[in-house]
């Protein structure tokens, strides 16, 4: 008998009990997600992109990154962070230079703004969490 037989991918499969757990996990993760999206917007006029990348950037030496760095620090495409810099660099938030060090590299700088709003948002979200 292989594991490949009816019986035993039947044993594998999740029970209706371990169904309903994962639904209400992914659920109740889902509206966590949502109602502390909605909070932080809310208390500091930032997504919870903002405040992924204001993190990052707070936290990095010098409080600067390659953005294909910070891209892969946040989980994000490079593409999606990119457009996302760009509205966040229009509200003062970050700036975006070149790379002194990689050819046809940028680099994400958290400005003075952006460090006053982080700093204004972080209380009020640990607040919530």
């Amino acid at each position: 008998m292989t594991d490949a037989t009816p019986a035993r991918r039947g044993r594998q499969l999740p029970t209706a009990d371990e169904l309903r757990i994962w639904r209400d996990f992914i659920e109740t993760t889902a509206a966590l997600g949502s109602r502390l999206e909605s909070r932080l917007q809310s208390d500091s006029s930032l997504s919870t992109g903002d405040y992924a990348v204001l993190l990052a950037l707070s936290e990095a030496q010098g409080q600067a990154m390659r953005s294909s760095e910070l891209a892969a620090h946040i989980g994000w495409e490079r593409s999606r962070l990119s457009h996302h810099l760009g509205r966040m660099e229009r509200r003062g938030l970050i700036r975006r230079q070149e790379c002194a060090t990689v050819p046809r590299g940028a680099e994400v700088l958290l400005t003075t703004a952006g460090a006053e709003a982080f700093k204004g948002a972080t209380f009020p979200h640990l607040r919530a969490i």
